[in-house]
Protein backbone atom coordinates (compact mmCIF):
# COMPACT_ATOMS: atom_id res chain seq x y z
CA UNK A 1 0.00 0.00 0.00
CA UNK A 2 1.26 3.45 -0.94
CA UNK A 3 1.54 6.24 1.65
CA UNK A 4 -1.26 8.28 0.05
CA UNK A 5 -3.66 5.32 0.24
CA UNK A 6 -2.83 4.91 3.95
CA UNK A 7 -3.59 8.60 4.55
CA UNK A 8 -6.90 8.34 2.69
CA UNK A 9 -7.87 5.26 4.71
CA UNK A 10 -7.11 7.15 7.94
CA UNK A 11 -9.27 10.06 6.78
CA UNK A 12 -12.10 7.61 6.06
CA UNK A 13 -11.62 6.01 9.49
CA UNK A 14 -11.97 9.46 11.08
CA UNK A 15 -15.21 10.24 9.23
CA UNK A 16 -16.75 6.81 9.89
CA UNK A 17 -16.31 6.94 13.67
CA UNK A 18 -19.71 7.19 15.35
CA UNK A 19 -18.59 10.15 17.49
CA UNK A 20 -18.28 12.19 14.29
CA UNK A 21 -22.08 12.31 14.15
CA UNK A 22 -21.77 14.91 16.95
CA UNK A 23 -19.27 16.99 14.98
CA UNK A 24 -20.94 17.52 11.62
CA UNK A 25 -19.09 19.48 9.00
CA UNK A 26 -15.61 18.58 10.23
CA UNK A 27 -12.90 17.73 7.74
CA UNK A 28 -9.50 16.08 8.01
CA UNK A 29 -6.34 16.01 5.93
CA UNK A 30 -3.54 13.55 6.78
CA UNK A 31 0.00 13.50 5.42
CA UNK A 32 3.35 12.24 6.74
CA UNK A 33 3.67 13.12 10.46
CA UNK A 34 0.93 15.76 10.21
CA UNK A 35 -2.86 16.09 10.32
CA UNK A 36 -5.21 19.06 10.02
CA UNK A 37 -8.81 19.05 11.20
CA UNK A 38 -11.37 21.82 10.75
CA UNK A 39 -14.70 22.21 12.50
CA UNK A 40 -17.34 24.89 11.91
CA UNK A 41 -18.62 26.26 15.24
CA UNK A 42 -22.17 25.36 16.24
CA UNK A 43 -24.08 26.54 19.31
CA UNK A 44 -24.48 22.86 20.27
CA UNK A 45 -20.79 22.97 21.32
CA UNK A 46 -21.28 25.90 23.77
CA UNK A 47 -21.07 25.79 27.55
CA UNK A 48 -23.23 28.06 29.72
CA UNK A 49 -21.22 31.19 28.87
CA UNK A 50 -21.87 30.70 25.13
CA UNK A 51 -18.37 29.70 24.05
CA UNK A 52 -16.91 26.37 22.95
CA UNK A 53 -16.75 23.74 25.72
CA UNK A 54 -13.27 22.44 26.55
CA UNK A 55 -14.33 18.95 25.48
CA UNK A 56 -14.43 20.21 21.88
CA UNK A 57 -10.94 21.70 22.20
CA UNK A 58 -9.73 18.34 23.52
CA UNK A 59 -11.42 16.35 20.75
CA UNK A 60 -9.85 18.43 18.00
CA UNK A 61 -6.37 18.54 19.54
CA UNK A 62 -6.36 14.84 20.44
CA UNK A 63 -7.60 13.83 16.98
CA UNK A 64 -5.07 16.02 15.14
CA UNK A 65 -2.23 14.61 17.27
CA UNK A 66 -3.55 11.07 16.96
CA UNK A 67 -3.73 11.14 13.17
CA UNK A 68 -0.28 12.73 12.89
CA UNK A 69 1.01 9.65 14.74
CA UNK A 70 -1.25 7.25 12.81
CA UNK A 71 0.22 8.57 9.56
CA UNK A 72 3.48 6.74 10.37
CA UNK A 73 1.96 3.62 11.98
CA UNK A 74 0.76 1.32 9.23
CA UNK A 75 0.26 -1.96 11.06
CA UNK A 76 -1.61 -1.51 14.37
CA UNK A 77 -4.34 0.69 15.83
CA UNK A 78 -2.99 3.26 18.28
CA UNK A 79 -4.61 4.85 21.33
CA UNK A 80 -4.04 7.97 23.39
CA UNK A 81 -2.31 7.10 26.67
CA UNK A 82 -2.13 10.66 28.01
CA UNK A 83 -2.86 14.17 26.83
CA UNK A 84 -2.01 17.58 28.30
CA UNK A 85 -4.39 20.36 27.23
CA UNK A 86 -3.85 24.12 27.54
CA UNK A 87 -6.75 26.50 26.83
CA UNK A 88 -5.80 30.06 25.91
CA UNK A 89 -8.91 31.93 24.78
CA UNK A 90 -12.64 31.36 24.26
CA UNK A 91 -14.20 30.85 20.84
CA UNK A 92 -17.85 31.31 19.89
CA UNK A 93 -17.93 31.67 16.10
CA UNK A 94 -16.17 30.80 12.89
CA UNK A 95 -14.20 27.67 12.07
CA UNK A 96 -11.62 26.02 14.29
CA UNK A 97 -8.49 24.43 12.79
CA UNK A 98 -6.33 21.92 14.67
CA UNK A 99 -2.87 21.15 13.33
CA UNK A 100 -1.13 18.07 14.74
CA UNK A 101 2.49 17.04 14.27
CA UNK A 102 4.53 14.03 15.34
CA UNK A 103 7.31 15.01 17.75
CA UNK A 104 8.90 11.72 18.80
CA UNK A 105 8.68 8.13 17.62
CA UNK A 106 9.71 4.96 19.45
CA UNK A 107 8.94 1.30 18.92
CA UNK A 108 5.55 1.49 20.60
CA UNK A 109 5.33 4.97 22.20
CA UNK A 110 4.84 8.17 20.23
CA UNK A 111 4.59 11.84 21.22
CA UNK A 112 2.65 14.39 19.18
CA UNK A 113 1.48 17.94 19.67
CA UNK A 114 -1.33 20.01 18.24
CA UNK A 115 -2.31 23.65 18.09
CA UNK A 116 -5.87 24.92 17.72
CA UNK A 117 -6.54 28.14 15.79
CA UNK A 118 -9.63 30.33 15.49
CA UNK A 119 -10.95 31.76 12.20
CA UNK A 120 -8.53 34.72 12.48
CA UNK A 121 -5.54 32.37 12.79
CA UNK A 122 -4.99 33.11 16.49
CA UNK A 123 -3.89 30.26 18.73
CA UNK A 124 -6.73 29.34 21.12
CA UNK A 125 -5.36 26.11 22.63
CA UNK A 126 -2.50 23.62 22.37
CA UNK A 127 -1.73 20.19 23.69
CA UNK A 128 0.75 17.34 23.78
CA UNK A 129 -0.14 13.68 23.86
CA UNK A 130 1.42 10.27 24.20
CA UNK A 131 0.14 7.48 22.01
CA UNK A 132 0.86 3.77 21.96
CA UNK A 133 0.26 0.81 19.71
CA UNK A 134 -2.40 -1.74 20.58
CA UNK A 135 -2.57 -5.40 19.56
CA UNK A 136 -5.43 -4.66 17.14
CA UNK A 137 -4.40 -4.76 13.45
CA UNK A 138 -5.29 -1.57 11.64
CA UNK A 139 -6.46 -3.42 8.53
CA UNK A 140 -9.25 -5.09 10.54
CA UNK A 141 -10.95 -1.82 11.47
CA UNK A 142 -14.20 -0.90 9.74
CA UNK A 143 -13.58 2.32 7.86
CA UNK A 144 -9.86 1.71 7.40
CA UNK A 145 -10.13 -1.65 5.63
CA UNK A 146 -13.23 -0.72 3.58
CA UNK A 147 -12.62 0.28 0.00
CA UNK A 148 -15.33 2.96 0.05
Amino acid sequence: MQHQEHYQRLERLYHRAHVQELFSGSSISVCHSRAEITLPIQEAYFHGAKAIHGAVYFKLLDDASYFAVASVVRDMFIVTSSFQLNLLRPVNSGVLKAVGTLRSQGRSLFVAEATLYNAQGKEVAFGTGQFMKTAQPLNQLEGYADSQ
